[in-house]
């Protein structure tokens, strides 16, 4: 099962409503960032910003921060935010080993069942450490065979809203139970649960404990513990989604989410629980619309109000902070942000998830310890360069302001 402490989510006093004052447009700031964001191949009409001061408390720039528009990776800061509200930055997932029957001797007269909780980064490191778990029980023959139980999720592979093509090229199966990105042989395996029942067979015969065939099976809970592994912590696995922007770790932990409703955990109930726990810090949810975890649903819709607000709600939590900031790749350091602003004042001072797809392009986070901000630029398709450039000259003009400010 997957262990860790949950959090209630945090009610913070004072609506999360970043209207703009009077005003607020026609500053020289503000007209310099509207000059950066206007760019050719990209529309203003369908172009929202918004910026908000950390220290004064104020909104200093304000473009269609209410549209509704297609968010790409920025959806990820949705997961982000809920998954550390609801299971706090120490939760672990754990994969078990469950064997059925009894152990005679050295020998397990029975099968195995390899029991997965939606470990995004279960590699087979992780099934050797469990092997030999298994071995050190002093089991040195199983009679039956290993199973693969993916049963904690859906066995949806996909999320609603994707294009065919990202099936595979965007992300592997979904699966509650999946190694190695379901990387098996060298190639993606369209059965992930079979695959790691495979891979820790061979496992355990490394480790010295002969078994038989594999297969699919499901933990009816009457079994025997035998063996357990646990992730690392929420906190490492979101700043590896975050700074790659990893589509599989996004879906899963969408689906973790789920299963704090009912199990299998399903992307529509993590949705609904995402979205519950954003209401429940103030966060404005008009226009909004979560379909999957990742961002790459057409079906998704976020606003600028709407992620500005995430990111000041987890600025606000004392305990949230230093794990959320973390998570965000830094400007011309690392993750998907190490080949852009790569010169002072923005490199090192911006720190924002990245979002691409053919029809939006998207860019929020904080500017050193003063300024929150999002971007969201949608198109037919919207032009990949020009947007990347707007953005990045909106975060430089708001480096260089907190840098003379």
């Amino acid at each position: 099962m997957a262990v860790g402490r949950r959090r209630l989510p945090i009610v913070l006093l004072g609506a999360l409503v970043l209207a703009a004052p009077a005003g607020a447009g026609s500053s020289p700031l503000a007209k310099r960032l509207a000059k950066a964001l206007n760019v050719p191949h990209v529309s203003q009409a369908r172009t929202a910003a918004l910026v908000f001061d950390l220290q004064t408390g104020t909104t200093l720039f304000s473009e269609h921060e209410t549209l509704s528009l297609a968010p790409a990776s920025n959806e990820k800061l949705a997961v982000t935010y809920a998954a550390l509200v609801a299971f706090g930055p120490e939760f672990r997932i754990e994969t078990d080993v469950v064997g059925r029957g009894e152990q005679q001797g050295t020998t397990w007269r029975g099968s195995l069942l390899l029991v997965g909780h939606g470990d995004p980064t279960l590699s087979t490191t992780g099934l050797f450490a469990l092997a030999r778990q298994v071995r050190a029980a002093g089991i040195t023959r199983v009679t039956g065979a290993v199973f693969g139980d993916e049963s904690f999720f859906d066995a949806r592979r996909t999320a609603p809203g994707w294009k065919p093509w990202f099936y595979v090229n965007e992300s592997p199966p979904l699966s509650a139970l999946t190694v190695d990105h379901a990387i098996y042989h060298g190639r993606i395996s369209r059965n992930p649960a079979l695959s790691a029942a495979l891979t820790f067979r061979d496992a355990l015969r490394h480790a010295g404990v002969a078994v038989g065939g594999a297969g699919l099976g499901v933990d009816r809970g009457d079994g025997v513990p035998l063996a357990s592994v646990e992730s690392q912590p929420l906190a490492s696995i979101l700043r590896y989604m975050d700074h790659a922007s990893d589509n599989f770790t996004a879906e899963l932990l969408l689906k973790q989410l789920g299963t704090l409703v009912a199990t299998p955990g399903t992307t529509a109930a993590g949705a609904s629980f995402a979205a519950k726990i954003l209401a429940e810090a103030g966060i404005p949810l008009a226009g909004v619309r979560i379909a999957d975890g990742s961002g790459l649903s057409d079906l998704d819709r976020m606003t600028a109000r709407e992620l500005a607000a995430i990111l000041k709600a987890a600025w606000a939590d004392p305990e949230l902070r230093p794990v959320f900031t973390a998570a965000l790749p830094v400007a011309g350091i690392n993750g998907t942000l190490s080949d852009r602003m790569r010169r002072p004042p923005a490199r090192g001072n911006v720190v924002a998830k990245t979002g691409t797809t053919s029809l939006a392009s998207a860019l929020s986070g904080f500017v050193r310890r003063r300024y929150v901000f999002s971007v969201l630029q949608n198109g037919n398709p919207v032009s990949t360069f020009w947007a990347r450039r707007a953005q990045d000259r909106f975060a430089t003009v708001l480096a260089a302001s907190a840098t003379t400010g």
